[in-house]
């Protein structure tokens, strides 16, 4: 309920959107439960045989953000996911605290990372494996992003003075075209990302930005 205006919204660009209603999003499991929802949509669903089973990606925000890493690693049919974006997602050190627990080595889809740069993101402390150092911050991209395979095309960034109450609205642009780019094959929206020249790179609004493509 809290998502469903940028629901709306996806749903205007063409996907087919459901969120959970979970206040405990971070082990995964409420995502994985409605994966398996939508590809066994019965007869009389109006998402019955309209689910593109090639090309479904999973979003998620703050412990949302290390739910969504689990969904794509943890389960049986984590396999099913073909992108992910994450905005925000708790750092490692805090998810495991909680019972997230996520290892972004196994991430193998192709993956867009998002943090804020203001203090509630990234207290700027200096080993926050030892003290809190934010929800996400940089560290922590740059942890995720090496530990996973060289092979994937991956992206990590921060939005430029956003808090961590923020990111939804700042990413909202960039994370919807990363899923036009992933899922639909729009190269306007590939543009944002792709190349030497890709767009991400000059916008002032974001920073520390690395990729492999």
């Amino acid at each position: 309920s809290m998502y469903k205006p940028f629901f709306e919204r996806l749903a205007s660009w063409g996907f087919v959107v459901a969120g959970t209603e979970d206040r405990q999003a971070g082990t995964g499991a409420t995502s994985s439960a409605a994966l398996d929802l939508l590809l066994n949509a019965p007869a009389s669903s109006v998402l019955h045989a309209r689910i593109d089973t090639d090309n479904i990606g999973v979003i998620g925000y703050s412990q949302g953000g290390a739910g969504a890493m689990r969904a794509v690693t943890e389960y049986g049919n984590s396999g099913a996911f073909k992108t992910i974006f994450t905005g925000s997602a708790a750092y490692a050190v805090l998810a495991n605290n909680m019972g997230w627990r996520y290892d972004a080595a196994k991430i193998a889809i192709p993956f867009f990372m998002t943090a804020g740069t203001g203090s509630s993101d990234d207290a700027g402390v200096q080993d926050a494996s030892s003290e809190f150092g934010g929800v996400a911050p940089l560290s922590s991209l740059v942890e995720n992003y090496n530990r996973m395979w060289a092979g994937v095309f991956k992206v990590r960034a921060r939005v430029a003075g956003a808090e961590h109450g923020q990111i939804q609205v700042r990413t909202d642009g960039y994370m919807t075209a990363w899923m036009r780019y992933q899922l639909q094959g729009d190269p306007e929206a590939a543009s944002v990302f792709v190349g030497a020249a890709a767009e991400i790179l000059a916008n002032p609004n974001w920073q520390d930005v690395e990729k492999n493509r």
